[in-house]
């Protein structure tokens, strides 16, 4: 038969069943109303009843001639509510009906925000990717000359200095100090490393470099790394330089900090520069805590 317009898709053709719960009564209520008893088949324990003899019906109202029982099984199927409709039935799809990339991220019931820096998990859940790279590092040099006094803990508290030589940039938002107490930016686990060039003009015995961890806010800290040196007196002004380095997991950045220290047999100098690493430490964030 000839038409008009697009060509219609397939249809297909399903009826709709209702189940009442049955009492000792002669009325029910339809779930759609339809124009008389000839538009549903009705069934009680399971023998279909008479339309006209056993049940009338007109809208949604349903009247049977005899009364049911609470035990009765009884439903009805619509023969006139025969629809016809573009979807087909719940299961009836398979993978070969479905176009290849025709299903979109709208239609995911997945939870978690879907753009350009998520993946789906096997969960079914949107997730952030993980950072590439490091995304802390970070440079803080002493500028200046200082007297270590003998045999004293010192910890090296002031002339603190972000490197800031014209080829230098650090990355994220760097590490902040106050009074030679390190904050780091974020948590996760830093390499850091501690040099310290030293100088004396007499017989040093030995002096120790060290990195100091605290998880109070610097209230109390724990040793991380330390290395002894020696100074042997060859004349004039004697020079050394030791380097000490750790791995410091920070889990939450109120409290854990790091600061530096040094220890010496006798009284020895610092030396200290604006203007290039000399005494300094190093700060970069490998990765997740």
């Amino acid at each position: 038969m000839p038409f008009i317009g697009n060509q219609p898709a397939l249809s297909y053709t399903s009826f709709a069943k209702q189940d009442f719960t049955t009492s000792a009564t002669t009325s029910y209520t339809l779930d759609n109303p339809v124009a008389n008893e000839n538009e549903i088949a009705l069934f009680i324990n399971f023998v279909r009843q008479e339309p006209t003899t056993a049940y009338t019906a007109s809208g949604v109202n349903l009247n049977l001639t005899s009364a049911t029982s609470a035990s009765d099984d009884m439903y009805c199927v619509y023969l006139g509510k025969a629809v016809q409709t573009v979807n087909p039935p719940n299961g009836s799809v398979g993978a070969s009906q479905i176009a290849d990339g025709s299903i979109a991220l709208g239609k995911l019931s997945a939870t978690g925000t879907k753009d350009s820096t998520t993946f789906l998990r096997g969960d079914n859940t949107f997730n952030t990717l993980p950072a590439n790279g490091i995304t802390q590092a970070d440079v803080w040099r002493i500028n200046a000359d200082q007297s270590i006094s003998a045999t004293t803990h010192t910890t090296f508290a002031s002339n603190w200095e972000r490197a800031d030589d014209a080829t230098f940039a650090y990355i994220g938002s760097g590490m902040s100090q106050s009074s030679g107490k390190f904050t780091f930016p974020a948590t996760g686990i830093y390499y850091i490393t501690f040099t310290l060039y030293a100088y004396d003009s007499g017989s040093l015995h030995y002096y120790a470099t060290k990195i100091m961890g605290s998880t109070d806010d610097g209230s109390s800290y724990d040793q991380l790394a330390s290395a002894d040196n020696t100074i042997a007196n060859i004349g004039g002004s004697n020079y050394n330089t030791s380097t000490v380095s750790c791995f410091f997991d920070c889990n939450d950045t109120s409290s854990d900090k790091v600061a530096f220290r040094t220890y010496g047999t006798e009284a020895f100098s610092l030396h200290g520069d604006n203007n290039s690493n000399t005494s300094y430490a190093t700060f970069i964030r490998l990765g997740d805590t």
